[in-house]
């Protein structure tokens, strides 16, 4: 074959590797184990990268069946933290020949409209924040594979469940307060109807109760600076003693919290220590900086594709909640 004259097929390969067809098919699939040595494997592979060869991966799905493509529905894209989750889910899909399609809940959180014509057809499984599940209803269909993320492993919709290990990141924030002598918490808990955050509010109302001393009060608010603002002013200007340490659901609440802080006259961390979760790039752009739970988000997008390939091929997917780890910083000092 002139090189640069047309594309390299695989009968090119195979001829400058002294293979069959079949074993060019065999290893550039890798299902050559078992069925070609390492040496003939090593020199299929040495020869299509010297002739530019790649598989054209079109008619082989046309063949399969398959698309290779995978949706990704999070929540609206308010913070980097999904984005991060798609950098890692991409990362995976790619090493693998598939594509991640980025699908965002456009109102953030409940039902959305099919992004295709037909899901079935144009899909080959779908991963999910638990957050954004009422979008599923329009593209899931029963034969989709579906990994969920943040979701209750006893009562999910999907083949497979990914989690981080929420509930050991509320106890490090109970325990770090606690440490410092903290006895009176108020929760800003995210009013959005998910799993993740039912899980915040029982392990640290759980964790709590098992310290004498302790009292907890709890408001609600929107994932929103603006709504956090809100809540917080609504919280301090309540009657009875001031809480002394302000557990917020995520980073974002956390920055609204501060600037109600600020509006009653009272500073971070001398009179109310705060702390976040999640360890967004807002955290360290505070004054004084947060202190808060770092999840990891790409890591988290790299186990929601790796159970997706397991599940498409019939693979168990990795157990375990992935771990968490608490960032102390400024934000937390011992209570007057």
């Amino acid at each position: 074959m002139a090189r640069g004259s047309t594309r390299p097929t695989s009968r090119d390969v195979a001829q400058a590797a002294g293979v069959s067809q079949a074993a060019v098919s065999l290893v550039l699939g890798d299902k050559w184990r078992g069925r070609v040595s390492e040496p003939t494997a090593q020199r299929v592979r040495e020869a299509a990268s010297e002739l530019g060869y790649r598989p054209n991966l079109a008619a082989r799905n046309l063949r399969l069946g398959r698309t290779r493509t995978v949706l990704l529905v999070v929540p609206a894209l308010t913070t980097e933290f999904f984005a991060e989750v798609y950098t890692g889910a991409a990362r995976v899909a790619a090493a693998h020949g598939f594509g991640v399609v980025l699908y965002p809940s456009p109102e953030g959180v409940g039902p959305a409209r099919d992004p295709f014509a037909s899901a079935q057809a144009a899909l080959d499984g779908v991963i999910a924040s638990s957050m954004a599940a009422d979008a599923l209803t329009a593209i899931r269909g029963d034969q989709l594979p579906l990994v969920m993320l943040d979701s209750d492993p006893d009562g999910s919709l999907g083949a497979a469940t990914v989690n981080l290990d929420i509930a050991d990141g509320i106890r490090q924030v109970t325990e770090h307060l606690l440490s410092l002598g903290h006895r009176s918490f108020l929760h800003l808990a995210a009013d959005v109807p998910s799993w993740t955050f039912d899980v915040r509010a029982r392990e640290l109302a759980a964790r709590l109760a098992d310290v004498p001393g302790t009292d907890l009060r709890t408001v609600h608010a929107p994932i929103s600076i603006e709504g956090a603002l809100t809540a917080t002013e609504a919280a301090l200007a309540a009657p009875g003693p001031r809480p002394t340490a302000l557990v917020c659901d995520d980073d974002k609440l956390a920055a609204g919290a501060y600037k109600a802080i600020r509006r009653a006259g009272l500073r971070v961390p001398d009179d109310l220590s705060v702390t976040g979760l999640d360890d967004l790039g807002l955290a360290t752009a505070i004054d004084p900086e947060l202190t808060t739970v770092r999840l990891d988000a790409e890591a988290f997008g790299e186990r929601g594709m790796r159970a997706l390939l397991a599940v498409l091929e019939g693979r168990p997917p990795e157990e375990g909640d992935l771990p968490v780890s608490l960032v102390v910083r400024g934000s937390t000092a011992p209570p007057r």
